[in-house]
C-alpha cells in the first residue's frame, strides 16, 4: 500500500490548538485511536526493524560512517552544549546544531583522547558531528537518553546512576573541565557561536546482525532527527522538505518535533489528505509519541457519519 507516514510529537503539546474544520471533519473518519506503546524509541521501533530491546544506534551509525563496527561495543559520544540556569544545567544544543568544523574537531579530540585512553575507550570522531567510543567487546554501556529526547532538560535527570555509573559521571566531569577553559571554546564565543563543553553519550551496543532497515512500505524517510538518522538505512535519509510534497509516493516524515498546529494542518495535513483523494497515495498514517496512530485510507473518507478530530490532544 502506498501510504505517507507522520511521526508527531504528544498530542498533548499541542494542547488547545484546533484543527481546521475540513482537516477535523476529514480525520475523524480515520480509523483509529489505534493504542500503542508511547515514548519516542517505541514510536520509532514500530517503523525500523531492531531486536527487541536493543537500541545500538551508535553501532548502527558508525558502520554507515566508517563500516568498522562489527566486533566492538560503541558508544555516540556527541559534542553537546550544557547551559547552568536557576533550575539546574540543560542540555541546549548537540551534534549539528553546534557547527563544528575539521580543524576544531581535531583540537578538541587532541584534548580528550587521552582521557579516554586511560579507561581503555577509543575516541575518534570520523564526522564532526558524530563522535564514537570504542568499548571493548565484553563491556555493557549504561541506557544513556538520546539528545533528541534531552534537549532542553536538566542534564542531571539523564546522568547514570548506581553501579559504573560512578565512572561515566567521573569520565563526563574530566571531559567538562578540560574542555571548560580551552581556547577554542573562547573563539567560538567571541564569533557568537555556543562552546562545545561536554559530550552526549547515547546509543550503546553492538551492531545487530541483521541492519535494521526502514520497513517496506517507507520507500524514503524523512528528517533530521539524531535517532532518525542512526536507524536509516544509507541512501534513504532525505532531509524535511518545507511541506508535504504531493508527488511523494511511499514515505515517513518525522514531523515529532513540531509544536504548532496550523502550521501542520496547512502545510502537511491539508496537502496529503488532497494527495489522498487524488490516488496518489492510499492511506495516511499518523503516529504520535503519545502512542495513539490514525490511519485513514480513500475509502474512509466516505464515512459521512463520523465526528470531527478538532484537536490532537483528543
Amino acid at each position: 500500500m502506498v501510504r505517507a507516514t507522520f511521526l508527531l510529537p504528544d498530542g498533548a503539546s499541542y494542547g488547545a490548538q484546533r484543527l481546521s474544520q475540513a482537516t477535523a471533519r476529514t480525520l475523524g473518519r480515520a480509523n483509529g485511536p489505534i493504542a500503542t506503546t508511547p515514548g519516542r524509541r517505541a514510536q520509532l521501533r514500530r517503523h525500523f526493524a531492531l531486536p527487541p530491546g536493543d537500541w545500538p544506534l551508535a553501532a548502527l551509525s558508525r558502520q554507515g560512517d566508517v563500516g568498522d563496527a562489527a566486533g566492538a561495543v560503541w558508544l555516540r559520544a556527541d559534542p553537546a552544549f550544557l547551559r547552568p540556569d536557576i533550575n539546574g544545567v540543560r542540555l541546549v544544543a548537540h551534534g549539528p546544531a553546534l557547527g563544528l568544523d575539521d580543524d576544531e574537531r581535531r583540537v578538541l579530540l587532541s584534548v580528550l583522547k587521552p582521557l579516554f585512553d586511560e579507561a581503555r575507550m577509543a575516541l575518534d570522531a570520523p564526522d564532526p558531528h558524530r563522535w564514537y567510543l570504542r568499548l571493548p567487546p565484553d563491556a555493557t554501556p549504561p541506557a544513556f537518553s538520546d539528545p533528541g529526547e534531552a534537549l532542553g532538560e536538566d542534564y542531571l535527570d539523564h546522568l547514570v546512576e548506581g553501579g559504573d555509573g560512578r565512572q561515566w559521571r567521573a569520565l563526563l566531569n574530566e571531559v567538562q573541565v578540560a574542555l571548560h577553559h580551552h581556547p577554542s571554546n573562547a573563539m567560538r564565543v567571541a564569533r557568537g557561536q555556543p562552546p562545545v563543553n561536554a559530550l552526549w553519550f547515547w546509543g550503546g551496543g553492538s551492531l545487530p546482525e541483521a541492519t535494521a532497515t526502514p520497513l517496506p512500505q517507507h520507500a524514503a524517510v524523512h528528517g533530521d532527527d539524531t535517532s532518525l538518522r542512526a536507524l536509516a538505512a544509507p541512501g534513504r535519509l532525505q532531509a524535511l522538505p518545507e511541506q508535504y510534497p504531493r508527488e511523494a509516493g511511499d514515505a515517513l516524515y518525522d514531523l515529532a518535533s513540531s509544536r504548532d498546529l496550523a502550521w501542520l494542518d496547512a502545510n502537511w495535513l491539508q496537502p496529503a489528505l488532497e494527495t489522498l483523494d487524488s490516488g496518489a497515495i492510499e492511506a495516511l498514517e499518523l503516529d504520535l509519541q503519545d502512542g495513539r496512530a490514525w490511519t485513514l485510507r480513500r475509502n474512509d473518507r466516505w464515512r459521512f457519519w463520523r465526528r470531527p478530530l478538532p484537536r490532537m490532544s483528543e
